[in-house]
Order: C-alpha cells, then sequence, then structure tokens
C-alpha cells in the first residue's frame, strides 16, 4: 500500500513558548537535583524534553479515553512492560482462565515472538518484559482473544515450550563441570546463532504462524493517534514496524542564568506535637521536641523557552502506513494537530506537583507559524537576559525578544508565515498592545 500523502500548506508548524515557573522542580538528575545545561557562558536551568513529551502524551491520552478533546473516540497507546500481565487478566476476566494457566501462557507466547523477560526466580520482574513497548491499548485484549479462540492449539503449545524453558533455566544453573576433551571426542553441534543444539534451549518449539500473525498485529501500531504522533522503537521484535514520530521537541531551558535553591524543610510529628501540647511538666515537654524529619530539596525558578515541531505529512504517512484510508488519515491528523497544540499549551510535568502546585502554570507567550522546514529560535536568547542591566521582568523582556527575532526571520524569508500567538498574562497582552501585534484568544485558534 502506498503511504504518499498530498498535503496542502506548509508541511510543518512550529510551537514556541515563554512559560514562568516559580519554586518548583518539575525533572532531575539521578541525584535528585536540577537539570542543568550552560548556555551563552552561563548556567541555565533546564527541563528535559522527554519529561515534557511524556506529559502531554499522557495529558492527551487521557482525554481521549475520556471521550474529551479531538481525539475523543480515537484509539490511544500505553508504553509499559506489563503486557504479559495484560493478556493473562484479559484471559481471566474476558474468558474465564485460572491465574495459574493464564499468566505463564501469556508470558510463553510473548516470549516467543521475541520480548526478553525478568529473571524467573525474581517475582517482581519474572513476568515483565526488559523493555517499555509502546502498543495500541487494546492489545492485551487482542492477544487474550485469539488465545482464547485457539487456546487447544496453543495449550499444547505452551505446555511443552514452558516445560523445555524451564529445563533450559535449570540446566543453565548447574556448575559446568571441568574435564579434559580428548581427540577423539565429538565437538557439540551448534547452529548459526552459535548456540548448542544439544541443549534444551535450542529445542523451543516455534510458535505457530496464525498466532505470531495475531500477535504482531495486536502489538502493531494501528490506528494509535499517540503512536504516530511520537514514534517508537522496538529492537526485540524485528518483524514488528518502528515509527518515526511526526513530533520533535526540544529541551527548555532559561532565559537568564539561574541558580537553583536548597530548601530545608522539616516534617512534624502529629503524635508528638500531641503529646508535647497536653503535657503535665515541662520534662514531658522536651521529651517531645524537635521534627518528625527533616531534609533538603532543590527549587527552581525561571523564565523558560521552549519549542516543538509538529510534521504534518509525516503524521499523515504514519497513519496511512497504519492501514488508515487517505480521507480517514487526513480526518485524524486535523484532530492530532489540535490535540498536540492543546497539549503543549496545557500538559506539565507532575513531579512535586503536590507540593509546589507547578502543573497549573500558564504559559506567558505562545508564538505558532507554519513553515515548510522546523524553525528553532533558541538563539534568541543565547545572549541571558538581565533584569537589572535590561531594566525590566525577564519574562516581559524574553517576549520582546522572542517576536523582534521571528519578526527578523520573517523578513528574510518567503517559507514561513507570520504566525498566531496566545498569552495568559496581563502584562504581556500589555506588552503586545504595545507593539501592534494582535494576539488570539484561544488554543484552538493557534492552529492554521
Amino acid at each position: 500500500m502506498s503511504t504518499h500523502v498530498a498535503l496542502t500548506g506548509h508541511q510543518f508548524l512550529s510551537l514556541h513558548v515563554l512559560e514562568t515557573l516559580v519554586a518548583v522542580l518539575p525533572v532531575r538528575d539521578e541525584n535528585g537535583a536540577p537539570k542543568s545545561i550552560v548556555y551563552g557562558g552561563v548556567e541555565r536551568h533546564m527541563i528535559t524534553s522527554q519529561a515534557r513529551r511524556r506529559a502531554e502524551r499522557v495529558y492527551s491520552r487521557d482525554r481521549a479515553n475520556a471521550q474529551k478533546g479531538p481525539l475523543a473516540g480515537h484509539t490511544m497507546g500505553v508504553r509499559t512492560r506489563e503486557w504479559a500481565l495484560v493478556t493473562a487478566r484479559a484471559l481471566e476476566t474476558k474468558h474465564g482462565w485460572p491465574k495459574e494457566r493464564a499468566l505463564p501462557t501469556a508470558r510463553a507466547v510473548l516470549q516467543a515472538i521475541g520480548l526478553k523477560f525478568g529473571d524467573p526466580a525474581k517475582p517482581t520482574v519474572a513476568n515483565l518484559t526488559k523493555v517499555l513497548l509502546f502498543a495500541p491499548a487494546d492489545a492485551g485484549d487482542r492477544i487474550a482473544d485469539h488465545i482464547n479462540t485457539e487456546q487447544t492449539t496453543v495449550g499444547a503449545w505452551a505446555e511443552q515450550f514452558i516445560a523445555l524453558s524451564e529445563a533450559a533455566a535449570a540446566a543453565a544453573k548447574k556448575p559446568k563441570e571441568r574435564r579434559k576433551s580428548t581427540p577423539q571426542e565429538e565437538e557439540p553441534s551448534t547452529n548459526e546463532a552459535g548456540t548448542s543444539t544439544n541443549t534444551p534451549a535450542a529445542q523451543l518449539p516455534s510458535l505457530p504462524k496464525a498466532t505470531r500473525n495475531a500477535v504482531l498485529t495486536a502489538l502493531a501500531p494501528r490506528d494509535a493517534i499517540d503512536i504516530a504522533l511520537y514514534g517508537r522503537f522496538l529492537a526485540e521484535i524485528p518483524d514488528s514496524p518502528n515509527v518515526d514520530g511526526a513530533i520533535q521537541s526540544s529541551h527548555g531551558f532559561t532565559v537568564h542564568e539561574a541558580e537553583h535553591t536548597d530548601d530545608f524543610y522539616a516534617a512534624a510529628d502529629d503524635a508528638k506535637l500531641t503529646r508535647k501540647s497536653n503535657a503535665l511538666d515541662f520534662l514531658d515537654a522536651a521529651d517531645d521536641s524537635g521534627a518528625g524529619m527533616t531534609g533538603y530539596q532543590s527549587l527552581i525558578s525561571g523564565t523558560f523557552y521552549r519549542h516543538a515541531v509538529l510534521d504534518r505529512r509525516k503524521l499523515r504517512q504514519n497513519l496511512r502506513a497504519a492501514g488508515m484510508s487517505e480521507q480517514d488519515a487526513d480526518s485524524a491528523a486535523v484532530a492530532a494537530e489540535a490535540e498536540f497544540v492543546d497539549a503543549f499549551v496545557n500538559a506539565f510535568p507532575e513531579a512535586k506537583k503536590n507540593s509546589t502546585a507547578s502543573t497549573g502554570v500558564l504559559p506567558a507567550l505562545v508564538l505558532a507559524f507554519d513553515g515548510d522546514r522546523p524553525f528553532n529560535y533558541a538563539a534568541a536568547f543565547q545572549r541571558p537576559i538581565d533584569e537589572v542591566a535590561d531594566g525590566g521582568p525577564a519574562g516581559e523582556l524574553a517576549v520582546r525578544r522572542l517576536l523582534a527575532h521571528h519578526d527578523f526571520v520573517c523578513r528574510r524569508r518567503d517559507d514561513i508565515t507570520a504566525g498566531r500567538i496566545l498569552t495568559y498574562e496581563p502584562a504581556v497582552h500589555a506588552v503586545l498592545q504595545e507593539l501592534g501585534v494582535k494576539d488570539v484568544a484561544s488554543v484552538q485558534e493557534l492552529t492554521a
């Protein structure tokens, strides 16, 4: 099937945002410290694109599943290591299989198509794949339906596969006997992969072809919109298609030099405070002095710039490759674009959300425009903003600099549009009025 897509208008939608965050920690490194980057000769706070992409993807998935937004009713994906558990649960709840049969069968089927699982001796990981697998949300149900329909064939295969797998695992644990080989001894035969053909592992039965095809179809991207948007890479199953995503995302960074704050906190022990408040004498009160727990947490503040691009043609190609008709792919792509813009504006990483209320942040400015190639305006902030020397709040100064940069580029290229601007800050709205720039009133108006 041809996946060529004719696209009218510009291929790329570029999104740029300025947002001011105060005392938050949306992403941190392995030591719990904020992430940073040196740019323009100074250190800046950084919020990684991975954190933002996940927040956007989950935001859109949850809205679609709740029948909200442009993607209501569309299929979405789930990225997890628990597909064996999901499939087994479907076998139990939908088809009445006992758990002691459902889980080993589901695990064996997925293992037979190439997925590797955790150590069987460790219950916490034994039934988890070693890699995250991004697949349509109904993949587990589809696999379970096929297994149940073909339970006679698959059940007999699974019993043999599991028995030989356990034998191979037991053999691998036995200490190798050291002995000298003699010229008369026959060398063990091996297959093309270099594995001994005399071991139980080499004798594992192949998954029945019909079952293999059914599982690969269930795990294929199909019509999952977020897989078409964000892509996926699955090296473990060579004949399961990878998807080159249609979205490019940059890391966010502060437009000015920034330092994090190490905030000392003390947590009270309610029981101790109750005893202290009801102490009969000062000695009892002294025994209950002090906090229940103390520690430090790092917090960051600043005005951040970040950028993302949607490749409209690539999105349509991904949807066509998944089996959609050209008309359906175009309709889904329009809805996906509208939802992506909404998520870019409204989604926020949820780390420390309860103690910092970070998810309530609204952008100071969103700039959206169309072009025949992506445009990244990070260079506008290579010289860090200095609120003292430049005379004003970093947020408003960044708005002026970003819009001036965009206007400068627009006057020198014919493959870019003037764009659309949205703000949620009255002070920024006043700056736009001063500059004679008209802004839109809603996220929906940011798309062409």
